[in-house]
């Protein structure tokens, strides 16, 4: 490794560690208050919102597939690779920002249209990582990747430790994998987005809590995303560190 992969490899440590750390109490306290409330929900109502979730992230993703540049960072170095990946990253925040502040000034219809935008812009994102990443989003494998990166962002503390854990053993998990569990996928989105996303909707304010959001949002998914594919970059030479 060189001083630039080591430094990438110290960051990547440090995530996994803080995604494997036990939760709060209060965390755990809101994950609670949300199952039950969940738990009163007819399970019909379940399968509509869970039909209805997989449909959107799948027309994203077929969308996302075409409009996606190839090759766009190929012979570059890691370094290099991770430098696009900020500057796409910043370009993809101010988008989110942007467009949480415009459907927040609209009041609750706009608002609503948040969710499939802001969802259309996670994804795009995502799709642009991967392949400055070099890995091939043709392949099906790849896409649950995505999935799985999408979910490890948005999810309860549990949730993200089992995810974790099937990414950080990507190779061997990825054969048994058909799909991702749609229900759990759209559930612990929901949940995710409930308090910060619910202001958003608020008169006079919600442009400003719009905006706010998805900058924090697309925060939290730029870092896990470099650091889920520095996961399966690095893990290689992780020895030369040992």
């Amino acid at each position: 490794m060189n001083t630039y992969e080591r430094k990438a490899y110290e960051e990547l440590l440090d995530w996994e560690l803080s995604i494997l750390k036990n939760k709060s109490t209060f965390q755990s306290f809101a994950k609670n208050v949300q199952n039950k409330f969940n738990s009163y929900i007819p399970e019909r109502a379940h399968e509509i919102i869970t039909e209805g979730v997989k449909h959107m992230v799948k027309t994203t993703l077929f969308g996302s597939e075409y409009l996606t540049k190839k090759n766009q960072a190929e012979g570059m170095l890691f370094e290099e690779k991770e430098k696009v990946v900020d500057q796409k990253f910043e370009s993809y925040r101010k988008a989110a920002v942007l467009e949480g502040a415009g459907t927040g000034a609209g009041g609750i219809l706009l608002g609503l249209a948040d969710f499939p935008l802001l969802l259309s812009i996670k994804m795009k994102f995502l799709f642009e990582v991967a392949t400055i990443y070099g890995f091939d989003t043709k392949d099906y494998t790849e896409r649950l990747y995505l999935l799985h990166i999408f979910q490890l962002a948005f999810s309860s503390d549990k949730r993200k430790k089992e995810v974790f854990h099937t990414m950080k053993n990507w190779e061997v998990e990825k054969e048994r994998l058909r799909d991702v569990d749609w229900q759990v996928f759209q559930q612990e989105y929901r949940d995710y987005l409930d308090v910060i996303k619910l202001l958003q909707l608020l008169p006079g304010l919600g442009a400003v809590f719009g905006a706010y959001a998805n900058y924090q949002l697309l925060d939290k998914l730029g870092e896990t995303a470099k650091n889920s594919y520095r996961l399966r970059i690095l893990k290689e030479g992780s020895n030369e560190l040992l």
